[in-house]
């Protein structure tokens, strides 16, 4: 319950400061350009609270936190100058009758605010906590993977991913997430251990994880990052390990005469091999023990059917998993933090608009649109790692608002820039008929989004 509790909590909060930002900046810069603002409201529904300030504006919460909206004198939906009511008196504040540069720049200014949200928020971090991670050197490669069909090696450090550099595993993770759905080869840039002289290496891809909802590229691949002994910490009775004489303190060395790379690659042989016979090699001690394991079938619900034991890995101090010389960390100066945050928020508009495009061709499953309930556990899941990941999330999600509000759709921002595009093109606003289509299908296409975004979600719970 307190988890539930949590998740709406954080939600709210994150949801309610992107909306702010974002409608924050419709207000501000339709004030700079003269234009009357009539009403500021954030959220949906009946009002919980409204109150006039000094400026006139009558602001507004409302107690549905999934969006709002500025209403200015004489905007409508499908408004153009002539068919105005707006008295001659007032049309020097109407947004109806500005400049056209004036109109366009008041609809930009909310996805450019999310936009600076997220560099502030990316500043930050980097001037609060730099930048640390694990540096990307490879502990282990699956038998037989596509990363080991290539010729990558254990100690092979990976130092660029498709030509852009990476120092920490997560940037090589959000290189790789960038080739999701594509065919054609990926390329790596490693340092050798055992040579000075870099070499590049070609992984073919293939609609690579298109279909998955929780892509993991780096497993898929074959690669391990850090090994994590497969040492058993417990083993729980009437279970297949307990039944076969699987120990606590006991370490898995092979499977099938395969060696065991870590606790990582000993699940992942064990959830592919319901009810098969497993030949494991443990070292107990000082000698080894030969067991055969049968993993019980479990049906996760989806279609899915993976295979089980009934053991526990035994935790590993992070002093233990990695070295001093494979942790990185950089730290930032307020000026030098800024380039990086810049930086960071390009990359990941880039990210967000080609996964767009790749859903809309087919490339990648279109389950991994996600709706509230899924942003609210996200949320309450980063808010308990701490600040600096919540932050890390709340950028990225204002990354997503300010990139899809842009996109060409009727009802979005993008979709009245178009308008406005176009009436710089021909000279003439566009009609007010072919507007109230374009109104029509924007909402008939965001709301088949949201209903989606939301069987996505639920579909997620069950």
């Amino acid at each position: 319950m307190l988890e539930i509790i949590i998740s709406i909590a954080a939600l709210i909060v994150t949801l309610g400061i992107l909306v702010t930002i974002h409608e924050f900046g419709h207000f501000w810069v339709a004030r700079r350009c003269g234009v009357k603002v009539l009403r500021f409201s954030i959220g949906f529904g009946k009002a919980a609270k409204t109150w006039v300030g000094k400026d006139g504006v009558e602001y507004v919460i409302a107690p549905i936190p999934l969006g709002g909206y500025v209403k200015m004198l004489g905007q409508e939906d499908t408004n153009v100058p002539e068919s105005s009511e707006v008295p001659a008196s007032q049309r020097h504040m109407s947004f109806a009758y500005k400049p056209l540069w004036q109109r366009m720049a008041i609809v930009a200014a909310g996805p450019i605010a999310n936009f600076l949200l997220a560099i502030f928020v990316f500043w930050l971090i980097n001037v609060s906590y730099g930048v640390s991670g694990i540096a990307p050197v490879v502990s282990g490669v699956v038998n037989d993977s596509p990363a080991a069909e290539a010729g990558l090696r254990e100690g092979d450090e990976i130092v660029a991913v498709d030509g852009a550099e990476t120092i920490i595993w997560q940037q090589v993770t959000i290189r790789m997430l960038a080739r999701m759905g594509e065919t054609g080869d990926l390329l790596l840039t490693v340092d050798p251990a055992d040579s000075n002289t870099l070499r590049d290496i070609r992984i073919p891809l293939r609609a690579w994880m298109g279909s998955e909802t929780e892509p993991n590229p780096i497993a898929d691949l074959g690669i391990i990052q850090i090994q994590v002994p497969a040492r058993i910490a417990e083993v729980f009775a009437d279970q297949p390990a307990a039944e076969s004489g699987m120990q606590p303190d006991d370490l898995v060395l092979s499977v099938n005469g395969e060696q065991v790379l870590g606790w990582s690659h000993w699940v992942d042989i064990i959830r592919s091999s319901p009810e098969l016979s497993l030949p494991v090699v443990v070292q107990r001690g000082d000698e080894l023990v030969d067991l055969t394991i049968q993993p019980r079938s479990v049906d996760l619900g989806d279609g899915r059917t993976v295979g089980s034991i009934g053991a526990a890995v035994r935790q590993a101090s992070y002093s233990e998993l990695v070295p001093p010389e494979r942790q990185r960390e950089i730290r930032y100066g307020l000026l030098g933090a800024v380039g990086p945050a810049v930086a960071e928020t390009w990359d990941k508009s880039v990210f967000v608009l080609d996964s767009v495009k790749k859903m809309i061709v087919g490339l990648i499953s279109v389950k991994n649109i996600n709706g509230p309930i899924t942003i609210a556990q996200v949320a309450g899941e980063t808010a308990s790692y701490g600040l600096d990941v919540y932050l890390g999330f709340l950028a990225l999600l204002s990354i997503s608002l300010g990139v899809l509000n842009l996109l060409p759709i009727p009802v979005l921002d993008g979709g009245h820039l178009l308008y406005y595009i176009i009436e710089g093109v021909i000279r003439r606003p566009v009609p007010e008929r072919i507007q109230a289509w374009g109104l029509q299908l924007g909402l008939i296409l965001i709301s088949g989004i949201m209903v989606l975004a939301i069987y996505n979600d639920v579909s997620r719970l069950l």
